[in-house]
This record gives structure tokens, C-alpha cells and sequence, in this order.
């Protein structure tokens, strides 16, 4: 029994290296420029190990993908409206001193030159921008495009600045505190999506 416990605490253990290192590949040097081989290296497990926990580089993918947009949500789908702005910036504010926050948005934003890992990025996208717009919103019904062009802008800001602050190092974003940054975010949720 205690030996069954161990394997499964392993394979836990493990398929969550594997992730976190495929996160941090894919995020660098992109889908098609990855192999399975790098990430098991990079882990220090034996390369079968992937299609045992995911079937495929594309099925890791794809779980890295849905594991990023799983960590967005927790941070905003319980958050009411009027905290979007907050969520954002500490997300923002968080992304130099948490690798994986920066990660996550490359992988958002990052081409992986596959139509189909692409297509799951979108998919993932545009249910994120759906939740946002949904947020503000009274009314019950889904939103309409105009809404959603707008949550869609509110989500590129977001992926912009995170960029911006961590991978090129853009003073005053990059040294701007949480509260700076929440403040300024305020702004531009309230433009692109105020209540309704």
C-alpha cells in the first residue's frame, strides 16, 4: 500500500515537472521549435513519460495551454467587476517576480506555426474574453461583438503591458508598484468595459 501511495505522489510529482518545464520551453522558443526531447531533458525523465501523462507533444501543449488559462481564472472569474482592474495589475505586477506569470502570457501570445495548437490558443482566448465581458454586463444573454471586441482589447492590454514590464524592461511599467499599475488599469476597465 505504502508503495502505491509513493508511485502516485511520483507520477504527480512528475507530470506536474513535466508541465512546468513544457511551460517554460514553450513559452521561450515556441511550439514547433520544441521537442519532446528537450522538455524530458529538461525535467530529467525519460521522454516516454510524456505520452504516458499527455499522449503527445500537442496533448502537453495543450495541457500547459488550459493549466495557464485555469491560473487566469482562478484570479478573475471570482472577482466581481469592480476588482478587474486589481486582479489584472497584481497579475501585472507579479509577472517579474513569478516566472510562470511571464510564461503564461508568452504562451498566450507566443505563434507556435501549428494551425491546430494556434486554434486551442484562440478557443482559449476568446473564452477568457467571453468570462471578462460577461462580467460587467446585467443582462443574462452571452455578449454581443461589440462587447467582446472590447474584452478582447482589455486582454491585449494586459498580455501588452505584462510583456512590456518583464520581457523588454519598459520604465516607468517596469518599476511601477501594484497600486500604480491598478490605478492606471482602473482607467481603461472602466472605458472598455463599464458596466451595463
Amino acid at each position: 500500500m505504502r508503495g502505491e501511495t509513493t508511485r502516485r505522489r511520483d507520477a504527480s510529482h512528475t507530470r506536474q515537472l513535466l508541465l512546468d518545464t513544457a511551460r517554460h520551453h514553450f513559452a521561450r522558443y515556441g511550439f514547433s521549435t520544441t521537442t519532446v526531447r528537450d522538455i524530458a531533458d529538461g525535467a530529467g525523465v525519460n521522454v516516454a513519460l510524456i505520452n504516458r501523462y499527455f499522449a503527445s507533444k500537442e496533448g502537453l501543449f495543450e495541457a500547459c495551454l488550459s493549466s495557464a488559462v485555469t491560473d487566469l481564472r482562478r484570479e478573475t472569474d471570482s472577482a466581481p467587476a469592480n476588482e478587474i482592474a486589481a486582479k489584472m495589475a497584481q497579475r501585472i505586477a507579479g509577472s517579474a517576480d513569478d516566472p510562470r506569470h511571464h510564461e503564461t502570457m508568452l504562451l498566450l501570445v507566443r505563434s507556435s506555426g501549428d494551425e491546430r495548437t494556434d486554434a486551442m490558443r484562440r478557443a482559449l482566448l476568446t473564452s477568457i474574453s467571453t468570462r471578462l465581458a460577461s462580467a460587467v454586463q446585467s443582462s443574462p444573454e452571452p455578449p454581443g461583438d461589440a462587447a467582446l471586441l472590447r474584452a478582447q482589447l482589455l486582454i491585449g492590454a494586459l498580455l501588452g503591458a505584462s510583456l512590456m514590464r518583464t520581457s523588454i524592461a519598459v520604465p516607468p511599467l517596469a518599476t511601477a508598484n501594484e497600486a500604480q499599475i491598478s490605478d492606471a488599469l482602473e482607467v481603461l476597465v472602466k472605458a472598455l468595459l463599464p458596466p451595463g
